[in-house]
């Protein structure tokens, strides 16, 4: 074992200790161990260990430590603490900026155990409201985790979406005599992103002028399939293909498996023929055009040989901003900037969905509160008009699955979003019995984020998705597509499921900013591979259409 590697362990143990405030003596003894040990000229494991005990700075303790490490290659203390600590929280300690008390404060405050839900908090302006946590420090943080991240190499569709189609028109303009198509799961508005993909013929000369250009890293070459890494720890595939079957090639790598297999078994011309355009191989078959975004459940086929598709969503249909956040709890912008935000926009109305007494963290609205803030809806709907703000509330759903306000209170909103914010460690039985209870409650309009996910740090907890898409259609109960990139829950796979079933779905941004109101869009791209049309979609409604949805659920109360 290195003194590389031992000293990292004393640093380790001492960062943890001081992020559970255990013994501060100790906590300084090992640190300055770290130091001191890093510094030595000689490597530990060549000094005879009676000797160790006599070096400047290790004393009796710390020498024993440091021979257990050598003759086992283990140090239990360590292993214990880093055993009983969620690996998130020990991974925050690699973030800039972050040190084991502000961690503390995440973890204990919070109840944050992972880096990507630290990064969701940041996007809703939580850390601020918590001692040594500013908005700067706030800002800094965020920025550290989003580099963190990224050098991991898996993106969210919407951190990647800029640099593809940049980098896609860049290859287009620059390289005009040759042809780059743009495919994989990107064409298909993946909610995750591995690696960005182009069907080529440009010649391994061209390739490698495009590598040189850019300041890539070519990681491999086989099979024609060059593998290269952006500066920003992108992975791009080029895939040379003969000029004739380009088409071909990027239709296979654009759609599922299972599609493609299907589609072949039906059209097996697409193993022979070459087709010039992605358009010609369904025109030339006889069948619909597929967009990119449906390619991956097979019915679609037999609906396009049909000519049944739908007219799936767009971000036009979209007339309401439903599910958003303010100052008045943990949001960035005060309602009146929110409300004229969305009017400038073009949408027609605003549902303001401010956190609930629960969401302490969140600065979730009080009883008193929430009288003071309808009186400034009311004075904002007579100046704003024919614009509306909707009066709603996100309230939290308790482990009991009751709602944490009275019935008194719940009447006074037009809608209330059900959604989990904590105990999220559940069980699918336990989680279940939370989530039926609060859809059952006859003042539950909307299920928010119904696994509670983030993607790409969190899985969320286990749900039996029919089960409660089957109580939300009993209930008549909305279930939110949380549009918001790192959440996109309900997983869209079960969308299909829900529609069957005469659920309405609603594409909802929860945002957090002004600027937050533009994650509805990455909610529409998730839904359009469900096929979800406008008519489906509740913030697809007309103001005089969710006027007349509010009366109709107001039905549902006693």
């Amino acid at each position: 074992m290195t003194n590389i590697t031992i000293a990292s362990n004393f640093k380790l143990l001492g960062q943890i200790m001081e992020i559970y405030d255990d013994d501060s003596f100790k906590i300084k003894s090992y640190l300055n161990a770290s130091r001191t040990i890093e510094k030595l000229p000689v490597e530990l494991a060549s000094i005879p260990e009676d000797k160790i005990f006599s070096i400047a700075g290790i004393g009796k303790a710390i020498g024993s430590k440091i021979i257990e490490q050598l003759q086992t290659e283990t140090f239990k203390v360590l292993e214990d603490y880093i055993t009983k600590t969620p690996s998130g929280i020990i991974e925050m300690l690699r973030i800039k900026g972050l040190g084991p008390k502000k961690i503390a404060t995440i973890w204990n405050d919070l109840e944050i155990e992972t880096i990507g839900e630290l990064l969701y908090a940041c996007n809703e302006n939580r850390l601020m409201l918590y001692k040594g946590f500013g908005e700067k420090t706030q800002n800094n943080i965020r920025e550290a985790i989003e580099f963190y991240l990224a050098s991991k190499g898996s993106f969210l569709f919407s951190e990647i979406e800029n640099a593809a189609t940049a980098f896609d028109d860049y290859l287009k303009k620059t390289f005009a005599n040759y042809t780059f198509l743009l495919s994989g799961d990107f064409r298909q508005n993946a909610i995750t992103i591995e690696k960005l993909v182009w069907v080529s013929n440009a010649p391994e000369n061209i390739i490698q002028e495009i590598i040189t250009a850019n300041n890539f890293e070519l990681i491999s070459k086989e099979n024609e399939v060059f593998v290269l890494k952006t500066p920003t720890n992108i992975t791009i595939h080029f895939i040379q293909n003969k000029k004739e079957n380009l088409f071909n090639k990027s239709f296979q790598l654009s759609c599922s498996e299972s599609f493609y297999d299907e589609f072949a078994k039906k059209f097996p011309a697409i193993n022979t023929k070459d087709y010039n355009s992605d358009s010609a191989i369904f025109s030339e078959n006889n069948i619909a055009y597929i967009p990119y975004y449906l390619r991956e459940d097979i019915k679609w086929i037999e609906v396009a040989q049909k000519s049944a598709l739908p007219k799936v969503i767009e971000p036009k249909d979209i007339k309401g901003v439903i599910h958003t956040h303010s100052k008045w709890s943990d949001g960035a912008n005060t309602l009146s900037e929110m409300a004229e935000s969305a009017k400038a926009e073009g949408f027609e109305y605003l549902v303001i969905s401010d956190h609930s007494q629960t969401a302490v963290y969140a600065n979730g609205l009080q009883d008193r509160r929430i009288a003071e803030q309808h009186k400034e809806i009311e004075e904002l709907n007579q100046s704003l008009a024919p614009f509306k703000i909707f009066k709603s509330i996100e309230s939290d759903i308790l482990n009991n699955g009751h709602l944490d306000y009275t019935e008194n209170i719940l009447k006074t909103f037009d809608l209330v979003i059900a959604s989990v914010h904590s105990n999220l460690k559940m069980n699918e039985e336990k989680a279940m019995e939370r989530l039926i209870k609060a859809i059952e409650n006859p003042y539950t309009n909307i299920l928010g984020h119904m696994t509670g996910r983030l993607l790409l740090s969190r899985a969320g907890y286990p749900v039996n998705h029919k089960k409660i898409i089957d109580t939300c259609a009993a209930n008549n109960v909305v279930i939110e597509l949380n549009a918001n990139p790192r959440r996109l829950d309900i997983d869209w796979h079960w969308i299909d499921y829900a529609l069957d079933k005469k659920v309405l779905i609603s594409i909802d941004p929860d945002a957090h900013s002004t600027k937050g109101i533009k994650d509805i869009r990455y909610g529409v791209l998730a839904a359009q591979k469900a096929g979800v049309t406008a008519k489906e979609n509740l913030s697809s409604f007309s103001l005089q259409e969710m006027e007349s949805f509010i009366q109709k659920q107001k039905e549902k109360q006693p």
